[in-house]
């Protein structure tokens, strides 16, 4: 992709920074456990384990009342659970850039089509993510390894973290989830294998002003090697891959 250049609870368990048993976090596992228990979710229920949702939206912070943004959300499967999560009071937006327009066409649609009340659905008319108002929670996955392609490199990255720190309230939360690539190799696979190294992407997340608060393991996959490209058969739906959470001071 080149458009930046031009299931329970118990699952929460097994997060690499797990949330402590206070009453106040097992409030929170509960509600994320009960947004990824909806029947309207059958469709999606399937997948919640691979893509261990219940403990990687957990260990987002994501909680009632909150504006999240899903960013490039495909076809808004964590759209549609952090709809359940943020409640009434809160507010999803599923945005995609102005350089996805095309492919944005059908999951627009369709989100829509859902009806949820919650849930904002469009194609932004920058490529650059902004909002009308600060919100809680800035999320993507398996996007940022490709904002610095067709030779965009670093400058780029910098100015959508920038972006990013902007639209943030004050204590706000960015997360980025993606394919490791092997260290040392930087944005050289980014392209290609469609990895990038995870050290990489805390140094420019940090760079504009965040502060990282940690990572959770629960995507991590020692047994792949980072050598093959993330639509190999053998290794595609299994990839290594890092979750990474900053707070706007």
């Amino acid at each position: 992709m080149r458009w930046i250049g031009a299931v329970a609870v118990v699952a929460l368990a097994g997060a690499a920074t797990a949330q402590s048993s206070t009453p106040k976090a097992s409030a929170a596992n509960a509600v994320v456990a009960r947004a990824l228990a909806d029947p309207a979710r059958a469709d999606q229920q399937g997948d919640d384990e691979r893509r261990q949702a219940a403990a990687v939206v957990a260990f987002s912070g994501a909680k009632p009342g909150d504006t999240v943004i899903d960013y490039l959300p495909g076809s808004g499967y964590w759209t549609r659970i952090f709809s359940g999560v943020v409640g009434p009071k809160g507010k999803v937006l599923a945005y995609w850039p102005a350089a996805a327009a095309a492919r944005a066409e059908k999951s627009v649609t369709a989100l829509k089509a859902r009806g949820l009340a919650n849930v904002t659905a469009e194609v932004q008319p920058t490529n650059l993510p902004t909002a009308s108002q600060p919100v809680d929670l800035f999320w993507t996955v398996q996007n940022y390894h490709d904002i610095p392609n067709a030779g965009a490199g670093e400058p780029v990255l910098r100015a959508f973290d920038t972006a990013v720190f902007k639209l943030l309230k004050k204590g706000g939360t960015y997360v980025i989830i993606d394919h490791a690539d092997a260290a040392g190799t930087g944005l050289a696979d980014t392209r290609t294998k469609h990895r990038i190294e995870p050290a990489l992407v805390r140094r420019q997340v940090e760079s504009v002003g965040f502060r990282f608060v940690g990572e959770s393991k629960v995507l991590a996959n020692p047994a792949d090697d980072h050598s093959k490209p993330v639509f190999d058969p053998s290794i595609r739906g299994h990839t290594d891959q890092f979750v990474y959470k900053f707070r706007k001071p």
